[in-house]
């Protein structure tokens, strides 16, 4: 039902702009809000309480009803007249990958436009901590919520209530995207673009609305991009400890002066990788800085097409794809605060191999990190690799060279959007089979939802009454 209320945005849109993809909005929202009704009519429950094992299947399900209502407008419309291709797209969107199947984004309507850059959006935050927001019958039950849905390894409530943590970051998330689209005003950028392409940076998704992605506007107008890309790659705690005015906590963030290196290093060596394939520095410097934030953010926007780069600079990006930003972001990949403590915990063995009888500490963020966390961390990373191999092994099928379905892989899993090959920023996903492409929108889901909501809802435990 939030789903088809979400519609009335891009339905407005389309009507402002007078277009007939209007009908195509009104029907779902129709479609949408009658299953809606129905299921909380006849499908009650006496025991409202919030477990684990309940949190994990309310977001992995509400996750798959969204995406597969939110395709709809798409094939209603006519504009993506498959409904898998639709699905794709959807997923995408509200996982924030913004891998696309669009040969020519350009033909699309403003509303369907308009439609495909929201779901960046809400799902950048996540839909259900948004509906938490605004319903006041949540309880602290609801973290399990929350902990199935936002990103990282470690997540925990702002402040005692559960409803206000989630307000708190809407908030957040909100006046940064306020600003970011009166950033791009200022700079010329029409109040549509500005809108959507601020969507997408929010979410760290990057659907855009021209063939060339982001490389037609102004220079100011990418640098502009090119730092909120990186903002939103924060974990949003630290935004909240800056507005509680505990500025030397920000500051002594281990994983923000890991995610800033990163982004320097790397910048800085493509920089100088390609040097020769630029006119000038300050283009050269503006273009890497763009791809890598693009890429370690997760976002998915594109000034170049990095799949002409030299091996060194498109290795960095590949690389960066799995790495991903800050825990508690809007951002995807495998995230720097695992990387920063699996690097800690190989560290901790070499030295006990040395010392047999030393006692090693996992210190991260200043804190001790207890045995159970660091157990749960291997465990993720074996499954985070297994489940790689396995969405790599499934789309092989197709035919494509193995750097074309390595980096989909890759792409997909980490809600990157472009990869290598023939998946580069410049093409799509187009001509992936049926098969591939149910696949890879699993690999979106795997990913935003950072796997365990997913395989737990697939599995017998999540349905058993036991």
């Amino acid at each position: 039902m939030v789903t088809s209320l979400l519609m009335v945005l891009p339905l407005i849109v389309s009507l402002v702009y007078k277009e007939d993809c209007y009908i195509s909005f009104l029907i779902s929202m129709g479609v949408s809000l009658a299953i809606g009704f129905t299921l909380m009519v006849f499908c009650k429950t006496e025991d409202r309480v919030i477990y684990a094992k309940e949190g994990f299947v309310i977001v992995a399900l509400s996750w798959l009803c969204m995406s597969a209502v939110g395709a709809l407008p798409f094939v209603l419309s006519g504009e993506i007249p498959s409904y898998i291709d639709a699905f794709f797209e959807t997923v995408s969107g509200f996982t924030t990958t913004g891998a696309s199947i669009l040969d020519d984004v350009e033909m699309l309507s403003h509303g369907t436009l308009f439609w495909r850059s929201f779901t960046h959006w809400v799902g950048g935050m996540g839909v259900l901590v948004f509906i938490m927001a605004i319903i006041p019958a949540s309880t602290d039950r609801s973290i399990h919520i929350l902990r199935a849905e936002v990103p990282g390894p470690i997540v925990g409530k702002l402040v005692p209530k559960m409803r206000d943590t989630a307000i708190i970051l809407y908030l957040i998330y909100i006046v940064l995207t306020v600003i970011e689209i009166v950033m791009l005003l200022l700079g010329g950028m029409p109040l549509f673009d500005s809108l959507v392409h601020s969507f997408g940076t929010a979410g760290t998704g990057g659907f855009g609305i021209k063939s060339d992605s982001i490389a037609s506007y102004s220079p100011y107008l990418q640098w502009v991009i090119t730092v909120f890309m990186m903002i939103f790659g924060v974990n949003f705690n630290l935004y909240y400890l800056l507005l509680t005015k505990k500025i030397k906590s920000v500051f002594r963030s281990e994983e923000l002066w890991t995610y800033i290196g990163i982004g320097l290093v790397s910048t800085a060596v493509i920089a100088f990788n390609i040097r020769d394939m630029y006119s000038s520095l300050s283009e050269t410097v503006r273009i890497s800085s763009f791809q890598v934030a693009t890429i370690v953010t997760t976002t998915g926007y594109a000034t170049a097409d990095f799949n002409l780069w030299p091996d060194l600079s498109k290795t960095i990006l590949l690389l960066l794809m799995f790495i991903g930003s800050c825990a508690g972001s809007t951002a995807g990949g495998f995230k720097i605060s695992r990387v920063i403590m699996l690097f800690k915990m190989i560290k901790r063995e070499i030295k006990s191999l040395i010392h047999p009888r030393a006692v090693g500490v996992v210190r991260f963020e200043g804190k001790k990190v207890d045995d159970p966390v660091l157990k749960s961390l291997s465990a993720y990373f074996a499954i985070y690799v297994a489940c790689f191999i396995g969405i790599f092994l499934l789309i092989s099928f197709d035919g494509y060279d193995i750097l074309t379905n390595f980096s989909a892989s890759a792409a997909c899993f980490n809600n990157i959007g472009p990869g290598l090959g023939a998946v580069g920023p410049a093409a799509n996903y187009a001509g992936y089979s049926v098969f591939s492409k149910f696949v890879l929108s699993v690999a979106m889901l795997l990913g935003r939802l950072e796997i365990y909501p997913i395989l737990f809802f697939m599995s017998r435990a999540a349905w058993s009454k036991k």
